[in-house]
């Protein structure tokens, strides 16, 4: 593990521990694990999103011939 050094203002402070049962560097390694995974899912989103945009008319076209065919059925 690798100690950093951050500054956070005295409301955040008083207000984890409120929270936090006394153990802050804890509740921080929580709070950034708990961020990254959130920016990296919006990442992968993103990316998803980007390529269905791609290759939307390709996509429309595969769709509309399935739902044709299943018609057929």
């Amino acid at each position: 593990m690798k100690t950093i050094a951050i500054t956070i203002d005295e409301e955040l402070v008083a207000r984890m521990d409120r929270l936090g049962g006394g153990n802050r560097s804890l509740m921080v390694r929580e709070a950034v694990a708990q961020y990254l995974v959130r920016r990296e899912r919006e990442a992968a989103e993103a990316e998803e999103d980007a390529v269905i945009r791609r290759h939307r008319r390709r996509l429309a076209r595969e769709t509309a011939a399935l739902v044709r065919a299943q018609a057929k059925r």
